[in-house]
């Protein structure tokens, strides 16, 4: 079996986010790298081999699933492209990294987002929708864990921030306070809520490493524990944020129809006190025992804020408030 750089490896995507940093990294590395996908997300990194395929499609495998593969990675967490794609390729990989998420833990609490903890229960059918996340990659693990056994690693990974992120949700904080200057920024009371935040750059070379020879089994891919004031705290002080943080109550949020955590008119990253309780306390030992190597918060965020500058501070956004509804809550809540 190949060591890491010196062998071929098959990205099942690799035109997105997190894909096209694991493959930018694994060619620079010297690996020979395969991209799978449609590559409607983007080019390919540079020197990195694209295959367009669409992967519900009963031949998208055909022109990989003649040679050997050193590594193969796997993202998807539709069970039916998980299925379809060991059984193509399951025999012909050395190594299998599926990319699951600690959604897949049925419980929330700490002591239940350990690796040996109980996961959902596998989602049955082939298809699911966002409301099944959680069950689909539960069965997408099962999946790669019932055909590759000890050739697998299951790379539970928890939020990622870092340039480039689709979601817009860890990016919203340092831009916020880039923009409002010496005007005040509205938060939410929740500084001693935990977080968890791993790079994507970290995440992308742990998976790397999982791609060798020395891991197996289930592995959560997590960030450190920080409380979110922490984090605030920082964002505001790569900024160079001189104003006032106007303080939210849960109450007076909620009441004002502010969601949490991602999407439109949200506070992205907060959690209601019920949710925030069992959050960011994810088991990061396993992996940092197998390599994991995790940068300090203040270089993500430092980068997070140069990549959101060239992106434009005040452009529309995938989650947060617009500026003219943060003006008009901080109004209203004052």
């Amino acid at each position: 079996m190949a060591q890491s750089g010196e062998g071929s490896i098959l990205v099942l995507g690799g035109t997105a986010w997190l894909g096209s940093e694991l493959a930018r990294q694994a060619a620079a590395s010297g690996w020979a790298v395969t991209c799978l996908a449609r590559g409607e997300s983007g080019p390919v990194p540079e020197g990195v081999r694209l295959i367009r395929a669409d992967r519900s499609s009963p031949h998208a495998y055909d022109e990989v699933a003649q040679q050997d593969w050193d590594a193969v990675v796997d993202v998807t967490w539709q069970p039916g492209m998980a299925r379809s794609a060991v059984g193509a390729l399951g025999e012909r990989a050395a190594r299998w990294v599926y990319v699951s998420s600690i959604s897949a833990y049925a419980g929330e609490t700490p002591d239940a987002q350990v690796e040996d903890a109980a996961v959902h229960d596998p989602w049955p059918h082939d298809v699911a929708t966002m409301a099944e996340y959680g069950p689909a990659k539960s069965a997408c693990e099962a999946i790669v864990r019932n055909v590759l056994g000890e050739r697998s690693v299951v790379a539970r990974l928890g939020l990622i921030a870092g340039p480039g992120d689709p979601s817009d949700r860890f990016g919203y904080w340092v831009a916020r306070f880039a923009l409002a200057g010496e005007r005040s920024v509205l938060v939410p009371d929740a500084a001693q809520h935990r977080t968890q935040v791993v790079d994507v750059r970290d995440a992308a070379a742990w998976l790397l490493v999982a791609a060798g020879p020395h891991v197996s089994g289930a592995v959560n891919v997590v960030g450190a524990t920080v409380p979110f004031g922490e984090v605030l705290a920082a964002c505001a002080d790569a900024a160079g944020f001189t104003g006032a943080q106007a303080v939210a109550s849960e109450e007076s949020l909620v009441a004002e129809r502010v969601e949490p955590w991602a999407g439109p008119r949200s506070l992205p990253l907060w959690l209601p006190e019920a949710d925030a309780e069992f959050f960011g306390g994810t088991s990061d030992e396993r992996a940092v025992v197998a390599g994991l190597v995790r940068r300090p918060l203040h270089e993500t965020i430092a980068d997070v804020l140069a990549d959101e500058r060239s992106r434009g501070l005040d452009r529309p956004r995938q989650a947060g408030l617009t500026w003219q509804e943060e003006r008009e809550l901080i109004s209203r809540l004052s």
